[in-house]
This record gives structure tokens, sequence and C-alpha cells, in this order.
């Protein structure tokens, strides 16, 4: 059974997500079930329902809707009767106890101002897959003691206008402690989840979060040293280049506060696709140039890799090295014959060459002088 409102403290908290996500028994597809300190669990057909079911008792506590097609939720939906426009009950409060509500798979494309008035104690919402196109400022206005809210998979068709109307009906929950806005495709978080001062966890996974920017991560801490919301951060396309050095600082100094701080992986630059955040140097992210915009372009961080190319490259030429020497230590004795044959080729060489110059330079072997032109040639037995 959920806690009543006005129970302090986290655990309390998670008794009203574990009872809100996991009912007395398992609740079949187009159906409601409801429990209360009586009747455990109830479930009748919802196939065919079209609005929010008139038939539960007053003293429920658990109210399960899922696969029904309510396609919009009016203003007091569940308490019987409309709400005018300052937000006070005009209906008769029909389920006072009512603790926990479940609307999944429903359908559910328009939220209107006050569809939750005349639940004043409900502490956990679950809007989760839901096609939701259009939400009101005052949606949640009567929830003073809401601690629970699941949008997980529900805001992705609304667009930007949506977002800035989730602004809005975010504002009232001062008791808000946990939100879950999985899965919705956002670029960033909504400032008013920021601004809710007893939060105490943000699960923004499976979103399309390039970073977290420095006004997002002022946004996270709280005023006084006080501990800020825990936040899940996973599965989402983070860009690793020097727009990630504030979130990376601040990663390392709030591990604990990102319980899937270890999942984090880079989807950009190519260089660091699937690279774990914290694993990278900070100093070493740089930016494709200097004007980019405030999440940066990233230049691929390369450092880390040319290092590895560098000892990968020192290391083949040492091998190449290695086999050289080798191949000569096997080679030695046709290596000494080789240079012997050598050394005595060029001996023999040099000494055809020394004898000839001596040949050369013998005055013996040398040509007799030319006789002059016109002289008589004389024997040598001739007389004057």
């Amino acid at each position: 059974m959920a806690p009543r409102a006005g129970q302090p403290g986290f655990q309390g908290l998670l008794i009203v997500a574990a009872a809100l996500s996991q009912p007395a028994a398992p609740c079949p597809f187009q159906c409601y079930c409801f429990g209360g300190p009586k009747v455990l669990l109830r479930c009748a057909s919802g196939a065919e329902l079209r609005q929010p079911p008139q038939d539960v008792p007053p003293d429920a506590r658990n109210l399960t809707i899922v696969g029904a097609n309510l396609t919009v939720l009016r203003a007091a939906a569940f308490a019987g009767g409309d709400a005018d426009g300052d937000g006070d009950q005009a209906g008769v409060v029909r389920l006072p106890l009512l603790s926990a509500l479940r609307l999944t798979h429903n359908h559910i494309e328009v939220v209107e101002d006050g569809a939750f008035d005349g639940l004043p104690s409900l502490t956990a919402l679950d809007l989760s897959h839901n096609p939701l196109r259009a939400l009101g400022g005052g949606a949640f206005r009567g929830l003073p003691a809401l601690r629970s809210l699941q949008l997980n998979y529900a805001l992705v068709r609304g667009g930007p206008a949506l977002l800035a109307a989730l602004d809005v009906a975010l504002a009232p929950l001062a008791e808000l402690r946990l939100l879950g806005l999985a899965g919705n495709a956002l670029s960033r978080l909504p400032p008013a989840a920021l601004r809710l001062a007893r939060l105490e966890q943000l699960d923004v996974r499976f979103n399309a979060l390039a970073g977290l920017g420095p006004d997002e991560l002022r946004g996270l801490e709280r005023d006084g040293g006080l501990s800020g919301p825990r936040l899940l951060l996973a599965d989402n396309p983070l860009r690793c280049g020097c727009a990630a050095r504030p979130l990376l600082a601040w990663l390392h100094n709030a591990t604990e506060r990102v319980p899937d701080a270890r999942r984090l992986r880079c989807a950009a630059p190519r260089a660091l696709l699937d690279r774990p955040l914290l694993d990278l140097d900070g100093a070493r992210l740089r930016c494709a140039d200097s004007g980019a915009d405030a999440r940066g372009e990233e230049a691929e961080a390369a450092g880390p890799e040319l290092e590895a190319s560098y000892v990968f490259f020192g290391l083949v030429l040492a091998l190449i090295g290695l086999i050289f020497l080798m191949v000569l230590y096997l080679n030695r004795r046709g290596i000494q014959r080789w240079m012997r044959n050598l050394r005595e080729a060029c001996r023999d060489q040099m000494e055809g060459y020394h004898y000839r110059y001596e040949q050369d330079a013998d005055p013996r072997r040398a040509p007799a002088p030319a006789a002059p032109a016109g002289s008589r040639a004389t024997s040598p037995g001739s007389g004057l």
C-alpha cells in the first residue's frame, strides 16, 4: 500500500513507486484495476472505456487503467464533475484516499487543466506510453501531495509547444521527488524540473541529449551546499568534444549522483564512437573552430589515438629489426663465406692493378723516341 501524503523521506517515495508499477496481482491489458484496504485487487474490462470509470469505490488506494481509449482527460475527470478556472473543486471528491494512479497505454492525447482535481491524496501518477499532444498548464494543479510523476515515452509527438507547457505544469509540484522523462527525444533538460526544490531523481534516459550546458549543470546544484537530484542519463547521443568538458568535470566531482555514469558513451565524433565518457581526458577535447555554437562543433580528439599509433608503429619497426637480426644470425656462415669471397676478389683485382702499374713504370719497356724529320739515318758501321 502506498504511503499517505505528508510522510517524508525517499523511502516513502520508493514505496509509492513500487505500488504504482507493481499492483497486488497482474492486471491484464485492456482493463482497469483498483485496490483498497478491504478489497486487495479487483479488475474490470476497459477495452471500450472512453472516460474514467465511475464504479471505483471511495476507499480505493490504487487505480490502474491499461489499454483503454481515454483520448482526452477533461477537468476533474476522476472527481465526478468539472473544475472551474480558479482551480477549486466544483465536483464531489469521490476518491479521497487514492494515492497511486496508473494510466499507461490509454491513447491519451490531451490532458486539460485540472484533469486530476479532486484527488487530494494522490502521491504517484503514471502517464507513460501515451501520445500526448497537448498538456494544460494547470493539468497538475490539484495534486499538492504528488511525489512521483512518470511521463516516459509520452512527449514525443508534442514538439516544442508541449515542452513549454510541461514547464508551466511542473511549476506547482512543490513536493515532487521523482520525475520520469525517459524516451521523449528531449534535447535539453526542462528548466522547471531543475527548479523543483525537493526533486530527488530525474530520469532522462533514451533522449536526444548531446550534452549538458553550464546552465543545466548549475541547475542541478542546490544553494547552501545541498545535494541536488540524482540524474539518470544513459543512452543519450553524447558529443564528446570541447562542449563536453563541463559535463565531464561535473561527473568526476559528482559521480555518485549519476548512477549510470559508467554507461555514458560517446556518439560523436567518429574517432571516439562508443568510448566511455569517463575514460576521456577533458584537456584533450578540442573544438573544430572558435566560432562553434553553445554546444560546440567538436573536432576529433585524436591525441590518445595518435600516441597509440606511434606506439604501434614503433613496435612494428622493432619486430622488423628483430626479424632482420635473426636472419643475419641464422645465415652467419654463409655471410662469412660471402665476405671472404668478396675480400679475395677485391684482393685479386687490386693485385692486377698493381702489376699493370709496375709494368708501365719500367723504363726498359718505355718506347724509343722518334727520329727528327729530314735527318739521314746512318748505319752503325759507317765512317765519316
